[in-house]
């Protein structure tokens, strides 16, 4: 079977009858778009999920290290909003590097947004369930049993706002949205008050160099999500205007939450009770307000739910585009009478319980998925990486590649600096991971990755082989056959 060309100029634009396919259902307005953006960074369970991890790795140390991805992730926020401008797409990066640098790239890219994505579930999954139960039954031991019981809950309520179509996914999104800034603003507020009488010594001593480095890539698990506009653009009522607009907001909501959380929580509770802890927003909390868990449990609980089906919203937009493309098998494009891919997100959430179950019941490969599913601040940094790539080849040659393209180029002269400046510190930050993290995380660490890296080559091979069918979304306000 024969292939589209690897040839940057060939437009990749074709009508979507051309393959048969009914459409996303054009549904979001931009006041959709800002909460998902916002609420799918989950500031609230990301703190909780990764503060023991980073406290322990590098100590007050973790703030210039999230300092250190901050400033490029919100350059890649600009620079998706430019993407997102000439080229929206269900399919946002892995569809851009097919336009701009050629199908090859594109689709290593494809798995490493697969990777992305997917391991950012079952992290998610299973403290939701153990959010509960510490909320309903404290000091409750669960078993296995009842531990993937409460899981498998939360994943199949994640699948009912995703199965219902993006307006119903929009509106549980704000209700969610509006409890956690609600508790952010409150906590952060009675933080402050509570500084006199319960803060700590500040000691940064030496830079634990490593520790930092460990601590910037999995910064990247807390600084992401804000880009679900990009895959949502397909269902935006305004493809080329609104997409982007909500990623920067929720880039630099972001930055704003952990500004403002982190210092409160290291400054107002000791080192040795943050370090490693699966919840150290509780252990603040209860020097705060003790006795009441549930203040600080709800919020994080309903945060960890409304990342579980946004993280999958955005994994399922770019299966039905590859689908879509027949990159992947055109099954995943298939849309419900609710004009959402039901096959995508069907088999990514039926996926990530079969993983739950076998970290939960399978005792011998516990710490093996413990290990892969840390990797998803790994191949999150690697995609934000090849986007700012990406960027780069746009701003400086893409007159050329697209002629079809307009560009301005004194006007992104910035946006190009700031791509560069992303991809170096980006790139660097891959390459010293491989270095630093076999000791922070533990033997065997750099073997997964590197194998898990040369399985996109095999799948780069795998999809060269199937024949294409080059998609351009063809929105209401967007010429088809224009870019």
């Amino acid at each position: 079977m024969t292939d589209t060309p690897d040839v940057p100029r060939q437009p990749l634009v074709a009508p979507l009858g051309a393959v048969g396919q009914r459409r996303l259902a054009q549904s979001f307005r931009l006041w959709d778009l800002v909460p998902l953006s916002v609420s799918s960074v989950g500031p609230m369970f990301s703190v909780a999920a990764t503060g023991g991890v980073m406290a322990a790795q590098a100590g007050w140390w973790t703030l210039p290290a999230i300092a250190i991805l901050a400033v490029p992730f919100v350059i890649s926020s600009f620079v998706f909003r430019l993407l997102n401008r000439h080229f929206p797409h269900a399919g946002a990066s892995y569809h851009w590097s097919a336009r701009v640098i050629g199908r090859g790239v594109s689709r290593y890219q494809a798995w490493i947004l697969i990777l992305a994505y997917f391991f950012s579930i079952p992290p998610i999954a299973i403290p939701a369930g153990s959010y509960t139960l510490a909320l309903i039954a404290p000091g409750y031991q669960a078993p296995p049993v009842v531990q993937m019981g409460v899981t498998l809950f939360w994943i199949g309520f994640a699948a009912v706002p995703l199965l219902l179509g993006g307006r119903p996914t929009a509106r549980i999104t704000q209700a969610f949205f509006v409890v956690e800034m609600a508790s952010l603003a409150g906590f952060g507020i009675f933080g402050a008050l509570s500084w006199h009488r319960l803060s700590v010594p500040i000691h940064f001593g030496a830079p634990p160099i490593g520790g930092i480095l460990i601590v910037a890539v999995v910064a990247a698990t807390i600084l992401d999500g804000w880009e679900i506009d990009s895959y949502a653009a397909e269902e935006s009522q305004r493809p080329r205007n609104d997409p982007g607009i909500g990623g920067i907001v929720g880039a630099f909501g972001a930055l704003i939450f952990y500004a403002v959380l982190y210092p409160l929580m290291l400054g107002e509770t000791p080192l040795r009770l943050l370090a490693n802890s699966t919840d150290p927003l509780a252990i603040w909390s209860h020097r705060l307000v003790p006795g009441a868990p549930w203040i600080m449990l709800i919020p994080i609980l309903l945060s960890t739910a409304g990342g579980l089906w946004l993280t999958s919203f955005i994994l399922t937009r770019a299966l039905y585009a590859m689908g879509r493309e027949r990159l992947i098998p055109s099954s995943f494009a298939k849309l419900n009478g609710h004009d959402v891919p039901h096959v995508a997100i069907g088999s990514v959430l039926g996926l990530a319980a079969v993983v739950v179950a076998l970290q939960l019941f399978v005792s011998s490969l516990s710490s093996f998925f413990t290990l892969v599913l840390s990797a998803a601040g790994f191949f999150l940094l690697a995609e934000f990486f090849l986007d700012s790539v990406t960027a780069v080849v746009f701003l400086t040659v893409g007159h050329k590649l697209l002629p079809d393209v307009r560009l301005q180029p004194h006007g992104h002269r910035l946006l190009l600096v700031g791509s560069l400046f992303s991809s170096v510190i980006m790139g660097a930050l891959l390459v010293l991971f491989f270095v630093y993290g076999p000791k922070a995380i533990g033997g065997g660490v750099d073997e997964t990755f590197a194998a898990l890296l040369g399985l996109g080559l095999a799948f780069v091979w795998w999809t060269k082989r199937r024949r294409l069918a080059p998609v351009a979304f063809a929105g209401n306000d967007i010429a088809v056959g224009k870019p």
